[in-house]
């Protein structure tokens, strides 16, 4: 599996909690000195179980032959926040590890490494306050993303789609004609494997207002109304499966099938993050087709005419507290970011303030969408939105509300979108209420 997936549904709110009473670690910051030498070998813990033989073998060589002194070993985890949440109530995570979606930014100095402050490490990497707490910065993203729609491009040409939708009720006149005029599923939820419903999260940009995640959702009582983010996303997934366009049986999706039945044409769109682009181009080519056929589009919404995407960091490579060889863990975490081409080689921007732009996002750019990164929340909020995601029991970064959001589209479960929406809603603001201001 190759994805940014988020830990699935409740289950976030548990290993935050399972984190909160983890021992973390004794180590003090500032362990390895900056001119320490790095050697030893080190635990490089992965989600991309789908390449950990291949082209991290080639990264390992490569990082070996500069660093003789460092030998590298992988661990590949295929749920990855799950294992790690376990990993993580003792002192044997790793000695590099992604940054786990449940552990809150307050909690970072009890698991990771320092490795500078913001206006250190932000003169050479994007978006370094993402994984940063008090001043302090504890991951590098492996790749930055932006966020859209994967399509395939002969499906929608073969539907008689000539322009690109701005607008939600215009996307689904769209997947409308796919479903009238070709024999291919107009959209595909993903369901089943769960993590993809977290994709739709990443979309805050869409808003055109890089502080919207501080102002219209942490510190709104209604995210679902009709004109807010989460009701206009959630509100076209919903609508896309009660008009019948998507799978028939969401229960039967399979992740790794998916990217076959978009390749080949059985499925015209996706949404998912960039990073999924040249996955879909790979099935594409192995289908028989053409790299060419696979295109990302904004989501359909315009802000004063024109588009916006968020532009986020993916996982955060960090250091573990514990570990024995900090020096030579902070040297793969630079090389990587630096010198492996992982970002470029998988569709995402790099995580370089001068890195490459990659290829895959030409057609997205000349739709003159505006990239949105987003601002963090205020010093003394940086836990808030997740304070409230937790007591309100709404997985808000998972795929079990979601999940049950279709499940009521699709008339497996009681409800509508009106009455769904109303009680998030409610459970939002009582949540906030608790959790004060």
């Amino acid at each position: 599996m190759a994805t940014r997936h988020l830990i699935p549904g409740v289950a976030a709110a548990a290993a935050a909690a399972l984190l909160l009473s983890a021992c973390g670690g004794s180590a003090e910051p500032g362990d390895a000195p900056d001119d320490a030498t790095p050697s030893g070998e080190i635990t490089v813990i992965t989600q991309r179980t789908d390449i950990v033989d291949t082209v991290f073998a080639g990264y390992k060589e490569q990082f070996e032959a500069e660093y003789p002194d460092v030998s590298v070993r992988f661990e590949a985890l295929t749920d990855y926040e799950g294992e790690i949440a376990v990993r993580m109530n003792t002192t044997d995570y790793g000695d590099v590890l992604l940054i786990p979606a449940s552990v809150t930014k307050d909690q970072y100095e009890n698991f990771f490494e320092p490795l500078g402050s913001v206006d250190e490490m932000g003169q050479t990497y994007r978006l370094v306050e993402e994984a940063a707490y008090e001043g302090q910065v504890y991951g590098v993203s492996i790749t930055v993303n932006t966020q859209g729609l994967v399509y395939n491009k002969k499906v929608w040409e073969a539907a008689g789609i000539t322009d690109l939708p701005a607008t939600p009720d215009e996307f689904l006149e769209d997947l409308q004609a796919i479903a009238d005029n070709t024999d291919a599923v107009p959209y595909y939820t993903n369901y089943s494997d769960g993590w993809p419903l977290s994709q739709w999260d990443g979309n805050r940009g869409v808003m055109g207002d890089p502080d919207y995640q501080n102002t219209h959702i942490a510190h709104s009582d209604d995210p679902w109304a009709p004109d807010q983010w989460h009701g206009i996303s959630d509100g076209l997934l919903y609508d896309v499966v009660a008009n019948g366009l998507s799978e028939d049986d969401p229960t039967t999706t399979n992740w790794e099938e998916s990217k076959t039945l978009l390749g080949s044409g059985q499925v015209g769109t996706m949404l998912l993050g960039s990073w999924a682009i040249t996955q879909m181009q790979q099935a594409a080519e192995d289908a028989g087709g053409s790299a060419d056929d696979i295109g990302y589009m904004p989501f359909p919404h315009q802000v004063d005419g024109a588009f916006h995407a968020q532009v986020a960091g993916d996982y955060k490579n960090a250091i573990n507290v514990n570990s024995e060889h900090k020096a030579a863990a902070r040297a793969w975490i630079e090389w990587f970011a630096e010198e492996s081409g992982y970002a470029y080689d998988e569709g995402g921007i790099s995580p370089l303030l001068d890195g490459p732009t990659p290829e895959t996002l030409g057609d997205f750019d000349a739709t003159g969408v505006e990239y949105v990164e987003m601002n963090p929340a205020p010093a003394g909020q940086e836990a808030y939105e997740t304070d409230v995601v937790n007591t309100a029991e709404i997985d808000l970064y998972g795929n079990i509300y979601r999940q049950k959001l279709v499940d009521i589209a699709r008339g497996a479960a009681d409800g509508d979108k009106e009455s769904y929406f109303a009680d998030l809603n409610q459970r939002w603001a009582d949540a906030r209420a608790t959790v004060g201001d």
